[in-house]
């Protein structure tokens, strides 16, 4: 129910919402693995099958009330599971055609009871449900999961048993675990089922390939000008295109520059070969589109678009068929084979013996087998080598483009290959820096070695006296003792990160985590083989596994750096990288793991403004993330950035303004940031208004911490307000969204909405409302809302036409900005003279607001509740909203569990209440008994607004009985008790109200029985 079903599954051409899973033999083996792993769930896991959905998975449903049996209440049409959730809800409920289903005991019991329409009901739950993970786990859980979901997941189940977390947590990670192994076990079978059918395979193609590789280049003589893969990665079975292709067939996409014609996208696949849209590169998804027929092989595909090429494969045949029969291993597959060696040995003891000249140490009789097959594998690892680095950024990438003649320059005779492969790895190869603005920026481009100096060109006997002198290491006084047995594995495992490709990059990172790099034999290494500097060069790469391994290592060589003054300069540059790699949600947490916040708090306290900016901007990228906030204040960080708010350099203080802005959503950093007196430097930052990036985030922190009041205050008395209403004009959007969102904290301290109309801040406020930037329409909303509350005002908001404008932002499409201006809209209503008039003057305003009561975000439904509880207070604006259905449309909103809906939905009927037959209309559409509900919630305004919709619904004898029916008495005899004024009251009303139909009744059966 997740990669399976976004990636494997296929899906008709239309928006997400409404596409249809397309009718294909492999759609109905996914559905049927998807019913046969639900149909048993509940068999199989027990305690995870009664976990509630966050969520209930609703669909279209077949099944109708008269196929269900015993352990459900049937009513007419309707079902309700006898199962409910803590707070009273059935976990399945039938309202034909549609089904709530909320836990897998529900799931599995209704697919048995739906007997040969199994198939159409999974269908149908799949199509309605697209998103089914978030719906059983919730979205915020299963986001955070699915970053982390390079972790094992038995771990993660681990983690939460030791970390003591809730039953319901550890029961959602088994879940998410399921899941995985569920989506694995679907794409495994179906890729079964797909190499059944194949007529070609990976190796094959392969074959194929690099015979025609041979043949590329010389101009007009050659069969093809270039033929390379879109794709270097080549995973287990062969493929290289995604994992979610492969299910679809394909192995690999080739890019082919024929000699006479244009350059020809090619997908191979296991049905055959043809064109494709134009992949150049994996992840174009546009591009996998079959543009030609089917070919049997490439050589056929290629005869019938190049007529060159037809002509010349002709005169090639006898050369190509005898290339097929000679195919080697390429360098990196010796280069892997050999680290694994290293690393397996990494564990046995080093014999013993006597060091020569070189700082070897020379092998007993015992080992010289063993010598021997390392000395092979070096010879057979040479025996061909890829000529070329690729472009990519990445260090060490290699293209996978062979030129024949490439190949007969670097084969040598396995004696010198064996002496120069010897003298590389003593060779030193400087890291450079960058010529970028940044100081002390490294470049990934400047990551090369000599294997990737030119194309072809063999390894070099010996380096120039000046290369001698100017990558000649520090060398320690004790190099002529014996060293360990690690010293020489590091030097080693060092020449692999300078030599290899990516994977074997990763394979040697992983390798060097396997020793104690704390260890001082270890570190000498490290400097006497310039490794530190490779390192740090290596975290500017784009591949994610090379990051986290490096990140892994970084902590433990962080000794390496700080001791010397010389390496400051590597430090920085390191802090660069680091800050580079921080941008990626997934290298926030790899960071994080690694130990890199404890050690950014260290470099935080650092007199060096080039150190400091890197330092500032990698905490201000991952102060995104909750756990890094919390981290950031708990270590004392937060005094540093307040320091160097002070800064002469305007890049520092802008880092540390918006790491401020990201932290101050914590109310402990609010409190820290006004302990330190941070609040006047962050003011004196707005009058550098030229630069504007400082200016976005000096008012983006200004704006966080006025979220504390008592920072408000302090913010008067260093005059910010007047500032900040100058600051609503000529300014770019990124800086107006953050005044604004202050200036709407600001208004909620009654002086200041005074100040704000003295400082001619309404006016630019209700122009900003026509803005089409969502995210300042959601804070001028709020601020328009809040200076609302003042009477003169309004009156300027009422005769600069606000009111029509924030009743036009209810059609907005973004759900924030709709509840936003929701709730201005109360305050508007509630404290303009002729609200009710204005609001029937806006044409189709009673029907839009009617029919937000329809959308699926509880917070702009809770705020368009409130709007018609204001809006209806005006008895011609409630007959018309009666009139538009207003009262069916709140009564299905009663069955919810968010008690700040529950608050203004209960305000909303008990205010609607007030109009004709509606009280009636509400017991007819069943909001009655739901509501009773409500009492048992523990937030006190949702027990004080139910009471009131209770005891207006009570003057109805059909709804009294409802209520006396779902025992309302009691616990409104127990909120006649409470201190709450308006409670007692309405509780003390309603039970009147049942009291005075119980005595109406009882009289009447005494006169019947007189008589």
């Amino acid at each position: 129910m997740g990669i399976s079903l976004t990636r494997a599954a296929q899906w008709t051409m239309v928006s997400s919402s409404t596409a249809k899973l397309v009718s294909t033999p492999m759609n109905e083996s996914l559905l049927k693995e998807i019913l046969h792993f639900v149909e048993h769930f509940r068999s199989q896991y027990p305690q995870e099958a009664e976990h509630v959905f966050e969520e209930p998975l609703q669909w279209s449903t077949t099944l109708v009330a008269s196929d269900f049996k015993t352990d459900y209440d049937i009513s007419d049409s309707d079902v309700q599971s006898h199962e409910r959730d803590s707070e009273g809800h059935p976990l399945l409920q039938l309202s034909p055609p549609t089904v709530y289903v909320r836990s897998f005991s529900q799931l599995s019991k209704l697919l048995h009871l739906a007997h040969d329409k199994k198939l159409a009901e999974v269908r149908a739950c799949l199509e309605e449900n697209r998103e089914p993970l978030v719906k059983i786990l919730g979205r915020s859980f299963a986001s955070d999961l699915v970053i982390e979901a390079h972790d094992d997941a038995v771990s993660v189940v681990d983690r939460t048993k030791e970390e003591g977390l809730s039953k319901d947590l550890e029961v959602k990670v088994k879940l998410f675990q399921l899941f995985q192994d569920m989506d694995k076990q679907i794409l495994d079978t179906l890729l079964k089922d797909i190499s059944e059918q194949v007529r070609l395979n990976p190796k094959a193609v392969k074959n194929e390939v690099e015979i025609l590789q041979v043949f590329c280049g010389g101009g007009d003589k050659g069969l093809l000008k270039s033929l390379r893969y879109t794709s270097d990665f080549e995973f287990s079975n062969g493929y290289r295109a995604p994992l979610w292709r492969q299910v679809q067939g394909d192995i690999c996409y080739l890019v082919i520059e024929p000699c006479d014609t244009e350059t020809l996208h090619i997908t191979c696949s296991t049905a055959g070969i043809f064109l494709n849209g134009g992949i150049k590169q994996e992840g174009e998804e546009n591009g996998y589109e079959q543009t030609s027929d089917t070919y049997e092989d490439l050589v056929t595909l290629l005869k019938s678009r190049s007529p060159h090429f037809a002509e010349k494969i002709n005169q090639q045949d006898s050369a190509v068929q005898e290339l097929s029969t000679k195919k080697e291993k390429t360098v990196n597959e010796q280069l892997q084979l050999e680290l694994h060696t290293t690393r397996r040995n990494i564990y046995e003891p080093r014999p013993s013996g006597i060091l020569s000249t070189c700082g070897k140490t020379e092998e007993n009789k015992g080992h010289k087998s063993s010598e021997e097959e390392k000395k092979s594998l070096r010879q057979g690892a040479k025996s061909k080598i890829k000529a070329e680095f690729s472009a990519s950024s990445s260090p060490g990438h290699m293209s996978s483009q062979k030129r024949k003649t490439e190949e007969n320059k670097t084969l040598k005779s396995s004696e010198d290959e064996h002496k120069n492969l010897r003298q590389r790895a003593k060779s030193k190869t400087k890291a450079e820096l960058s010529a970028s603005s940044s100081p002390g920026h490294v470049s990934s481009q400047k990551l090369k070695t000599s294997a990737g100096a030119l194309p072809g060109e063999p390894f070099s006997e010996s380096s120039t006296e000046s290369e001698e002198e100017e990558e000649q290491p520090y060398r320690h006084p004790e190099t002529n003792t014996d060293l360990p047995s690690e010293y020489w594995q590091i030097q080693k495992l060092v020449k692999y990160l300078k030599d290899g490709d990516q994977i074997v990059t990763v394979h040697t990172l992983c390798a060097m985590m396997d020793f104690n790099l704390m260890q001082e034999s270890c570190q000498m290494a490290i400097q006497d083989t310039g490794a530190l500097k490779v390192l740090l060069n290596l975290l500017d790469t784009d591949e994610h596994k090379c990051e986290v391994k490096l990140l892994d290592c970084l902590p433990n060589l962080a000794s390496l750096t700080p001791s010397q003054e010389e390496d400051i300069e590597v430090a920085c540059c390191g802090a660069l990288a680091l800050w580079s790699c921080s941008r990626s949600t997934k290298n926030k947490k790899a960071i994080r793991k690694a130990g890199g916040i404890p050690l950014l708090g260290r470099l935080l306290k650092s007199p060096l403004q080039k150190m400091l900016i890197p330092v500032v901007g990698t905490l201000q990228e991952c102060a995104s993330e909750e756990s890094y906030r919390t981290d950031i204040q708990t270590l004392g960080m937060i005094k540093d950035l307040v320091r160097n708010l002070s800064s002469d350099n305007d890049e520092l203080q802008m880092h540390c303004a918006s790491a401020i802005f990201k932290c101050a959503e914590d109310k402990q950093t609010r409190d820290l940031v006004r302990k330190y007196k941070g609040l006047q430097p962050l003011v004196s930052l707005l009058h550098k208004a030229d630069n504007k990036q400082l200016l976005a985030a000096a008012t983006g922190a200004i704006w966080k911490c006025s979220i504390s009041q008592e920072n408000v205050t302090k913010f008067q008395e260093y005059k910010a307000l007047e500032i900040l209403v100058s600051l609503l004009t000529d300014q770019p959007e990124e800086v107006l969204v953050n005044v604004v969102g202050a200036l709407g904290e600001f208004a909620q301290i009654p002086a200041n909405k005074a100040a704000i109309r003295e400082f001619g801040g309404i006016k630019p406020l209700v122009k900003l409302l026509t803005s089409p930037n969502q995210a300042l329409l959601v804070n001028v909303t709020k601020a328009v809302g809040a200076c609302a509350t003042n009477k003169d005002n309004m009156v300027i908001i009422d005769q600069l036409d606000g009111i029509r404008l924030v009743w036009s932002l209810l059609k907005n499409p973004s759900a924030d900005v709709q509840s936003s201006a929701a709730w201005a809209l109360c305050a508007c209503t509630e404290n303009a003279e002729d609200a009710g008039e204005t609001a029937r003057s806006l044409i189709g305003g009673f029907q839009l607001i009617v029919k937000l009561l329809s959308s699926t975000n509880n917070e702009v439904l809770a705020s368009i509740c409130a709007a018609i509880c204001k809006i209806a207070k005006d008895e011609e604006n409630l007959a018309i909203l009666t009139d538009f259905g207003v009262v069916p449309s709140l009564a299905k909103l009663t069955n919810t569990t968010d008690d700040r809906l529950r608050h203004h939905l209960a305000d909303a009927i008990a205010q609607c209440c007030m109009w004709g037959s509606n009280r009636a209309s509400f017991g007819e559409a069943g909001a009655v008994a739901p509501l009773v509900r409500y009492l048992k919630s523990k937030e006190g305004s949702v027990q004080r607004s139910t009471a009131m919709a209770l005891y207006q619904l009570s003057r109805n004898p059909n709804n009294c009985i409802t209520m006396h029916e779902k025992e309302v008495v009691q616990p409104l005899i127990h909120m006649m008790g409470s201190d709450d004024e308006e409670l007692q009251e309405a509780a003390a009303g309603c039970v009147r109200s049942i009291r005075l139909l119980y005595m109406a009744n009882r009289n009447a059966e005494l006169f019947t029985f007189r008589n």
